[in-house]
This record gives structure tokens, C-alpha cells and sequence, in this order.
């Protein structure tokens, strides 16, 4: 059946899985981002769930890529549901906050 490319969208509600063969075939999954009774992780218990079935006969040794985007940390952000924090700098360093990522 050929090599197996799997793009994972982790969101908070639900995450998406689309994965293509080396040939065209391709599958969708939906599962719950968080469904601690059944799972721990759902991009994993995708992928588990996607090697079992009949339809797609493909072991792990077959995966060419995974790739993973996630809204979770930006939905948090944009919801200001995150965890507070602070950023320390130590002496020497307070032009750190300004100079940032170099681009003064």
C-alpha cells in the first residue's frame, strides 16, 4: 500500500486527523481532544486507531511523517485562560525585555 504521511489539528475541542498513502488512499479521523476515561492523549490514540483498521492495513514501520498543529496555546491566549507568569532577568541583562528578538 506504500508509505503513510498522518497531519494531526490538536484543538480544544477535538482533534482532526488526515492521513494519505503513498498511493491516494486517504482517511479522516475525528476523536475528543481530552477523554481521560478512554485515553490519555488523542493525537496518539488516533494514530493507534488508524493502524488497526481493516480498511488500511498499515503498521507503524509504514509512517513516513506525522506533523501536529495545535490552537490550544493560542486559544488560551486570545481567551486569557492561560497561567500567569513573570519573566525574571538578572543583572546585567535588563535590555533584554528591548532588544527581544533583534528586531530593534
Amino acid at each position: 500500500m506504500g508509505r503513510l504521511q498522518v497531519a494531526i489539528d490538536r484543538g480544544g475541542t477535538f482533534t482532526d486527523v488526515v492521513a494519505r498513502t503513498s498511493d491516494g488512499k486517504i482517511v479522516t479521523m475525528k476523536l475528543l481532544s481530552e477523554d481521560t476515561e478512554k485515553y490519555k492523549d488523542a493525537p496518539t490514540e488516533a494514530i493507534r486507531r488508524l493502524l488497526k483498521q481493516e480498511s488500511f492495513p498499515l503498521n507503524a514501520t509504514d509512517v513516513d511523517w506525522i506533523r501536529m498543529g495545535t490552537t490550544v496555546a493560542t486559544n488560551a491566549l486570545l481567551e486569557r485562560k492561560g497561567e500567569r507568569v513573570a519573566l525574571l532577568v538578572t543583572k546585567g541583562f535588563r535590555d533584554l525585555l528591548y532588544i527581544g528578538n533583534q528586531s530593534r
